[in-house]
């Protein structure tokens, strides 16, 4: 009888303790607490100095050292920026939240932080969501809102710099950068700015990358 308890009880756990987070599918904000204050080390992405995790879903279109171009299933485009040089110098984050946009907030979370900052511009929302010394930056439908900053969570949360790497890239080249204005933490990224990256992009055929398979948003 006691053998039978114990298994009984062994089985309880296993079930209840390999359960899975459903994330919302109507609240960004209860999914974006839960997905960055979660440690993630899985990565697919590796450049010198830093990697991250693309999540599937989310394609590559282009690329380069510190800049991607990339797309989701719906054809939603994401611009992405590693800033190593103002990780380098551990600038610090002094975004205000703007009480005139759509939505607005300071981030913190496992000693990184950064803002997200919504927009609703003709009918449509620009996402500008910097965490960690990443920004990405997005112009989605109403119905993709959700989706979105789900995916930007997953790949911002990911990044992990490699200080030995950055250190023999950024140090040996310190008076090139000493004059450069590290402006990651403000705002001031615009609808115009972020349009004429996407314009001249506007012919690419973005749904050759994606994957044929729905993503999954349990994690």
């Amino acid at each position: 009888m006691k053998k039978l308890i114990v298994l009984l009880s062994i089985t309880v756990f296993l079930i209840t303790g390999c359960s899975v987070y459903q994330l919302d599918s109507k609240d960004y904000e209860k999914n974006m607490d839960y997905l960055l204050s979660q440690k993630s080390n899985i990565y697919n992405v590796y450049y010198d100095g830093y990697k991250y995790y693309l999540p599937k879903g989310v394609a590559f279109v282009k690329k380069d050292e510190y800049n991607a171009l990339l797309v989701d299933q719906n054809n939603n485009k994401y611009y992405l920026y590693v800033d190593a040089i103002s990780y380098y110098h551990k600038v610090e984050n002094d975004y205000k939240e703007n009480s005139d946009s759509f939505y607005s907030r300071y981030l913190e979370y496992n000693k990184k932080n950064g803002y997200i900052q919504i927009d609703e511009i003709d009918g449509k929302y620009f996402i500008q969501f910097v965490y960690n010394y990443v920004k990405i930056e997005a112009y989605v439908p109403k119905k993709d809102l959700i989706s979105s900053i789900n995916y930007m969570c997953y790949i911002l949360r990911s990044v992990k710099f490699n200080n030995s790497v950055l250190d023999s890239l950024i140090g040996e080249n310190v008076l090139n950068y000493q004059e450069e204005e590290y402006s990651l933490f403000k705002a001031d990224s615009t609808k115009e700015s972020y349009m004429d990256v996407a314009k001249r992009n506007e012919n690419e055929e973005y749904s050759k990358y994606i994957e044929d398979e729905k993503i999954n948003l349990d994690y």
